[in-house]
């Protein structure tokens, strides 16, 4: 019978070999192949370089056929079961109907998700300076212990990270090469400052959140801060399989690239739950889609790929507006709202501080070179954005990690999984209002703003050794933290993927916080929360609650879906337009159409 299986398999890609039809009159019907592809084949595209994901037992057929047919394989990626290559356009119908290919994908483009300081005014120096006060950190909590790798444009090997560059590996043109800690771009070292420099050339002034934390350096991005998805991919891969040699504990992916087709296949996605699933925390910026550039208008589903990720913690920016006291804070304008596209995932999950952030750079990088107005000296640089609201939680997480190890006695007892500690950022967060005093809904906020203090108090009194279902708080907890001399509210809740789950979600060690549980599966799958069930439903296939599928839906007290996509037409990414057509995207109500409060 397995002779049989794979012998079906092999003649359904020879089929490669048989004429193809015309793609660009053909693309509407590749079921298995995504929005960008499509797109390409539509527009004529003689060949396009793609991400095949395939059945296990079919991975090298596939790469056989492809190169006897002439189509050039690039690489492979076992994690997810995919290949990498460059494929003749008229072949994309017959892998499409091909029973061992279960998805294609545009090997697309990702992009740093920083903005210079060109988003909005405001002082630098208090906001940057005071970076870790803002977020509630008082000297003590440095990340020592705990590794964070940052696949970006690199990490240069300045006198802020000490020596703490324990591993640099370049993965551009698909390579894993071990290399001296270098950045041509600039942005992964102001990342990776953010995150983990000590500012020792500013006397501490530019400290990052978590600098004791070791850095592992993965090169992704090019000098122009662009990479392919396959290239990132490989850098996550490499993170799960050198999680142990290398302490990985923390994965920051400022990066992104357009949604083209659901979570589910989304090949970036599936290497991110993987690294999840290996024990590995991994902060994903959402996007700065979040006002359209020429009216200024806000938008919703602006959030990018890999920042769809379930059991990612997808991070938005917000504005602390010169001031440590939190209640000024806003998100900033450009922060990519949810949902998700395709899934409508509510996205982000929490905010973090991320503009005009001041952290390292050098005179030798492109972003110093080509933007003089960013400069604070010869070794510090602005920059704003979800990229470095990222790093900032990711500075956050080691603290979390280091915090729950040392009162648990680590290696003695587990470390936290990444499940919990995305619980543990969101329900210690702080609720933002606008100037009327209204919380911002959670499309715009996620949970709230980041709040170190407050996460860190609870992972100190969680005792991850308790069996599932065993209340595991060590002590009590006081549900509020003072910053700048106010006592400040936390949210006490968590968004589960479609849900708002309120009540004792954090008193009990629960399946939810398992290793293995995807971020957002349904209570259906045996995740029970106590109180609050019902209260929780954000929207669905219902009206219960106010939620409402079809013309609209109303979160809160704001419009998520409306008549018009976006903002009114279309988001253009580059040369693409991403979202507008809708004759190429998947029709479902979900996706009928957005408009604004």
């Amino acid at each position: 019978m397995r002779f049989l299986r794979l012998l079906a398999a092999l003649l359904a890609v020879l089929a490669l070999t048989a004429p193809a039809a015309d793609a660009r009159t053909r693309s509407a019907d590749l079921s298995k192949t995504d929005l960008s592809v499509r797109e390409a084949l539509t527009r004529g595209a003689t060949s396009v370089r793609v991400i095949i994901q395939t059945a296990r037992e079919c991975l090298a057929t596939v790469r056989s056929s492809l190169s006897a047919h002439g189509d050039k394989v690039l690489g492979e990626h076992g994690g997810i079961g995919a290949l990498t290559a460059v494929v003749h356009a008229g072949d994309i119908e017959a892998l499409d109907a091909s029973s061992c290919v279960t998805a294609i994908s545009d090997d697309a483009i990702v992009a740093t998700h920083a903005a210079g300081g060109k988003n909005g005014g405001g002082s630098d120096t208090v906001a940057v300076s005071a970076l870790r006060e803002t977020l509630g950190l008082t000297a003590g909590a440095t990340g020592k212990g705990v590794g964070i790798a940052i696949v970006d444009s690199g990490i240069l090997s300045i006198t802020d990270f000490e020596g703490r560059i324990v591993g640099f590996y370049n993965f551009l043109n698909g390579a894993d090469t071990f290399a001296f800690a270098s950045d041509d771009y600039g942005h992964g070292t102001h990342v990776a400052g953010l995150a983990a420099g000590t500012g020792a050339k500013s006397s501490g002034q530019y400290a990052g959140v978590a600098p004791g934390a070791r850095l592992i350096g993965l090169m992704a991005l090019d000098k122009t801060g662009q990479g392919r998805t396959s290239d990132v991919i490989n850098a996550i891969d490499f993170t799960v399989a050198n999680k142990t040699r290398l302490g990985i504990d923390v994965l920051n992916l400022s990066l992104g690239h357009p949604i083209y087709e659901p979570a589910a296949t989304d090949p970036l996605v599936q290497a991110v739950e993987r690294a999840v699933r290996a024990g590995i925390v991994v902060v994903a910026s959402a996007g700065n889609f979040g006002v359209n550039a020429e009216t200024g208008e806000s938008g919703y589903a602006g959030i990018t790929s890999p920042g769809n990720a379930p059991s990612a913690i997808t991070v938005g920016a917000f504005n602390v507006n010169g001031t440590i006291d939190r209640r000024d804070d806003v998100p900033a304008a450009y922060s990519s709202r949810g949902p998700t596209w395709y899934d409508g995932f509510a996205k982000p999950d929490v905010l973090a501080p991320g503009h005009r952030l001041v952290s390292a750079t050098a005179r030798t990088t492109a972003l110093y070179k080509d933007h003089k107005s960013l400069r604070v000296s010869a070794d510090y640089f602005t920059l704003s954005g979800s990229s470095m609201a990222t790093a900032v939680a990711s500075g956050v997480v080691a603290l979390v990690i280091e915090a729950s190890r040392a009162a648990n006695g680590y290696p003695d007892k587990p470390s936290l999984t990444p499940n919990a500690v995305k619980a543990i950022l969101q329900f210690s967060a702080i609720r933002m209002r606008d100037d009327l005093g209204l919380e911002f809904d959670e499309l715009t906020q996620g949970a709230g703003g980041i709040n170190a203090a407050g996460a860190i108090s609870l992972a100190q009194v969680i005792d991850t050794a308790v069996p599932i279902g065993s209340y595991w708080l060590t002590g009590g907890v006081n549900y509020t933290t003072t910053i700048a001399g106010v006592p400040l509210a936390w949210a006490q809740h968590i968004v589960w993927g479609d849900h708002i789950v309120w009540g004792d979600l954090l008193e009990l060690n629960r399946l939810a916080w398992a290793q293995h549980v995807v971020w957002g599966d349904s209570y259906d799958d045996g995740i029970v929360w106590g109180d609050g069930y019902d209260d929780g439903v954000v929207w669905g296939d219902s009206y219960n609650d106010g939620v409402v599928w079809g013309d609209h839906v109303v979160w809160g007290d704001h419009v998520v879906w409306g008549d018009h996509i976006v903002w009114g037409d279309h988001i253009v990414w580059g040369d693409h337009i991403v979202w507008g057509d809708t004759s190429l995207v998947t029709n479902t109500d979900v996706w009928a159409a957005l408009t604004f409060p």
